[in-house]
């Protein structure tokens, strides 16, 4: 942001001074500032305003040269209310009280950062007359009240294309390690690229941005740490000097405008050339972590939160020594680690939604599920409770919808007002686009369901056109490519990759063992790529016959270390034959425990040996815990008579989760990029952004079956 000041800075003395001259002074050993104002006439200001690594109250260097206006009066008058004021943000200064206001409605893919850059106000002052933005984010077609002042002229902010770069984005470089780099915030980044998406985080490789240039020139001032001097020898010419120092003979002028007032090179005219720092390499994900400032934070909070001292902060990160400003990318090392958690290489603070909620926030919600009332005889309450128990879909509906009554009713307790409207889609796509016809789904914060492929896709098309974010609370075999779905429910690709990295933490010295089934042999080979040493079983796959060969497996066991064994498969006669054989193959002198990265339903057929998992320490990733009796329990007994099962659970956790994501920042979408990991009764949510589809719930538990009870182990 320092960066962009000074540029346009420049450019307003530049149109304003057309007749303003300058020479250079060498500093000698022993001079002031003070001292060197007082023998050109100026005042240090002047000097100030002309020499940025020079500050205010520092020890001059000798030998360094300073570049001194010499017609300083028009310059003081032209630029000394911009330098003299407190500068809030670095292009704007602090304003008096309006003279008045004017309406502006908010356009797609406008920011606070954007609109207040356009009216040359800071975004404290939007937010200051609209104090609705302290609660609630800035929407498309908000109108917001902006105050005018007397200095501010809206009409003479230009981009000068002159002023930008073509930037083309390398491997693993992300936002904030380019806006690190140019020392820009992500909301300004979004403004000289509104092509980029608000919502993606990623970047594509060989994609091009649009970038500040860097002081004037195409010299790199993230490269620059100090000046050293240069005096011209007899017959320098431009191209001698580009050829020693690597600098053009545009930015050489830029940097020593003498050249340009002397009519060219002369000899023994001392230059300002600039050292560049030895090179640290490349700035992306590859290296470093980053994080972005928050308002009001200081030192000594960011210091504690990162697990840094601030000297090793500045070290990774030189313009902090100007002081910390809101947007600030800062750069850390990769394995660092602190009061935070790493989401794709940002750091992202631990929100205490509770704590953070907007106490009074409204939002609608839209339930869209398969209650299957058409089919129902309400009147026999046999039958209906037959048909519960026959028909999942029924059971998941109903299920999910009672733990969300009680979320309903604990987030109004939290004084959170929630307009909340039930639908039944009967299962049925034809059915969904009729409730559809007659909803304006714009009016909705979210809409959780329905259950169904088919008309979960023609929901999440029609939210789409308003960035409606739709929720699916159960699994979903093939992922929709609009970007406003939101999988609760983490995937088969998702657990597997959670089980392999938490078994890779653990492993030494294990014999590993994989027993995979045909329709299971991508996940063989992925088992295979992660621990090369592991031995391969192969399963006998005949019509009449599915089995293990008992001699070649127990052929496989070590009884020098741990046997690890995958079983990989969902057919419940081959997890039966396994199951047997490990179990007497687990002794005293052999242990042998199970893994599987994909426990599905074939592991709860009643032929299964519930004893056999446990002896094994069956252990396997899930996307829901074991609920012990709590104050979530008790009122759902209370209300409903019953304990919750697993569905109630999730119904509760997951309206609870977004409920209280839109107290927070009433955006979904918003509230999803900057809130980390949540938890609550048996469910864990961190929505992440992928490319081809919407967001994508990556947490999950670690679960092992030891001594007949399911436990959380990591």
């Amino acid at each position: 942001m320092k960066k962009v000041f000074w540029i346009f800075l420049f450019v307003l003395i530049s149109c304003k001074a057309v007749a303003q001259k300058f020479t250079t002074h060498a500093v000698k050993r022993g001079e002031t500032l003070e001292g060197i104002a007082k023998e050109y006439k100026v005042s240090t200001d002047d000097i100030l305003t002309y020499n940025k690594e020079v500050k205010k109250n520092m020890s001059l260097k000798a030998s360094t040269i300073l570049v001194i206006p010499l017609d300083a009066k028009q310059a003081s008058a032209n630029v000394k209310s911009t330098v003299d004021k407190k500068v809030e943000r670095d292009d704007v200064p602090v304003q008096e009280k309006p003279t008045g206001f004017t309406s502006y409605k908010v356009k797609k893919r406008e920011t606070l950062y954007s609109i207040a850059k356009r009216f040359r106000i800071t975004e404290e002052d939007i937010k200051k007359y609209n104090p609705e933005l302290y609660a609630s984010t800035l929407r498309k077609k908000m109108v917001l009240r902006i105050p005018k002042y007397k200095r501010v002229k809206p009409e003479e902010i230009q981009v000068i294309s002159e002023e930008y770069d073509n930037y083309t984005v390398t491997a693993k470089e992300t936002r904030w390690s380019i806006a690190h780099r140019y020392g820009i915030t992500i909301d300004h980044l979004l403004e000289l690229n509104p092509e980029l998406s608000k919502d993606a985080n990623n970047l594509s490789e060989g994609s091009v941005l649009k970038l500040p240039k860097l002081a004037g020139s195409s010299v790199s001032q993230q490269e620059v740490q100090l000046y050293k001097s240069y005096t011209v020898p007899a017959g320098q010419t431009f191209y001698s000097l580009k050829k020693k120092f690597g600098y053009t003979a545009e930015e050489l002028i830029d940097l020593n405008p003498e050249i340009k007032e002397r009519g060219g090179l002369k000899e023994g005219m001392i230059l300002r050339i600039p050292e560049k720092k030895a090179a640290i390499g490349a700035v992306n994900t590859e290296n470093y972590i980053f994080y972005e400032v928050k308002p009001k934070q200081t030192e000594y909070s960011l210091t504690r939160k990162l697990g840094l001292s601030y000297r090793e902060l500045v070290q990774l990160n030189p313009k902090m020594k100007d002081g910390l400003k809101a947007g600030m990318i800062l750069k850390l090392p990769k394995a660092q680690t602190g009061d935070f958690e790493v989401r794709n290489s940002l750091v992202l603070d631990k929100i205490n939604l509770l704590d953070s909620i907007s106490i009074g926030s409204k939002s609608k919600i839209l339930f869209l599920l398969p209650f299957r009332l058409d089919r129902l005889n309400l009147s026999n309450s046999e039958e209906v409770a037959k048909k519960i128990n026959s028909r999942k879909d029924l059971k998941y509906s109903l299920g999910l919808y009672s733990g969300a009554l009680i979320a309903l009713d604990s987030v109004k307790k939290l004084g959170i007002s929630v307009d909340v409207r039930t639908l039944d889609n009967q299962l049925d796509l034809q059915k969904t686009k009729e409730i559809l016809v007659g909803e304006n789904l714009a009016s909705y914060n979210a809409i959780i369901g329905p259950l169904d492929g088919a008309s979960l896709k023609e929901v999440a098309k029609q939210a789409s056109r308003n960035n409606i974010p739709v929720i699916a609370p159960v699994p979903v075999k093939n992922k929709i490519a609009e970007s406003n779905v939101f999988y609760s429910y983490p995937s088969e690709s998702v657990l597997r990759e959670r089980m392999l990295t938490y078994i890779e933490g653990k492993i030494t010295d294990q014999n590993i063992i994989i027993i995979a089934d045909e329709k299971n042999k991508k996940v063989e080979e992925e088992i295979q790529k992660k621990f090369p040493k592991a031995k391969v079983m192969k399963v006998t796959e005949e019509k009449k016959n599915v089995s293990v060969n008992l001699d070649r497996l127990t052929a496989l066991f070590s009884d020098e270390v741990e046997n690890w064994v995958f079983l990989e498969t969902g057919n419940f006669k081959i997890i039966s034959s396994v199951c047997s054989i490990l179990n007497s193959s687990n002794t005293e002198d052999r242990v042998v425990k199970m893994f599987t990265t994909n426990r599905n339903n074939a592991f709860d057929n009643d032929v299964i040996s519930s004893s056999h998992l446990s002896k094994l320490k069956f252990t396997y990733p899930s996307a829901y815990r074991e609920v012990s009796k709590n104050s979530f329990v008790r009122r759902y007994e209370k209300r409903f008579g019953d304990a919750p099962d697993r569905y109630a659970v999730r119904g509760f956790d997951v309206t609870y989760d977004l409920l209280l994501k839109l107290a927070y920042k009433n955006n979904l979408i918003e509230a999803s990029s900057s809130i980390g990991l949540t938890e609550y009764n048996g469910n864990r949510f961190n929505y992440v952004k992928e490319q081809t589809s919407g967001y994508q719930n990556n947490a999950t538990y670690i679960m092992s079956l030891d001594e007949m009870r399911i436990k959380q182990i990591e």
